[in-house]
């Protein structure tokens, strides 16, 4: 996946989140983010990786937020592999 595409995904997966009160919460009590960091931070790639993470902690979610903008179900996690940092992810 290009970096832009996944840069795409992010933002739509932010504007999901935005448009869902009852997660977006959920979201910024997590990310310790604000109102405010959902316009300022849109484009940080650290920003759009905590978005895209927090998307694919629940199947539902992911199902969710795909169906409502088109996406395959992998794209959501294949992005967030595309954008910075994903290299310092390790599961042992």
């Amino acid at each position: 996946m290009q970096h832009e595409q996944a840069e795409l995904i992010a933002l739509k997966g932010l504007a999901w989140l935005a448009g869902n009160d009852e997660l977006c919460s959920v979201f910024l009590g997590a990310s310790g983010g604000s109102v405010d960091d959902l316009r300022t931070r849109a484009t940080d790639p650290a920003f759009q990786v905590a978005i895209l993470e927090f998307i694919t902690m629940d199947d539902t979610w992911v199902i969710d937020f795909c169906d409502s903008v088109g996406l395959g179900y992998d794209q959501p996690l294949r992005a967030r592999y595309a954008l910075p940092g994903a290299e310092s992810v390790h599961w042992t």
